[in-house]
């Protein structure tokens, strides 16, 4: 699916998408294609639905995102600091 496609069958909700097909540039990642996990009604529900999926599957592309948002823009972080064990 596409954002807008989300956004249509999904107005005014926080939804939980997995990306099947992203790009990145210049530490923006766009998503060109998404599935949509699971759909909340506000963001503590969603975060936790985040967290719960990233748990068990950590080696995929999880977003939240509100479909009031006309676009979508995630901007790559990279983490430097120093894991304890």
């Amino acid at each position: 699916m596409k954002w807008s496609e989300v956004c249509n069958h999904y107005p005014c909700r926080f939804v939980l998408v997995e990306a099947l097909k992203a790009v990145s540039n210049n530490r923006v990642r766009t998503i060109e294609e998404m599935t949509v996990v699971e759909e909340y009604d506000n963001p503590i529900q969603a975060w936790e639905g985040y967290k719960h999926y990233h748990k068990e599957n950590p080696e995929r592309e999880f977003y939240v995102f509100h479909t009031s948002k006309q676009e979508i823009e995630v901007i790559e972080e990279y983490f430097t600091g120093i894991r304890r064990s």
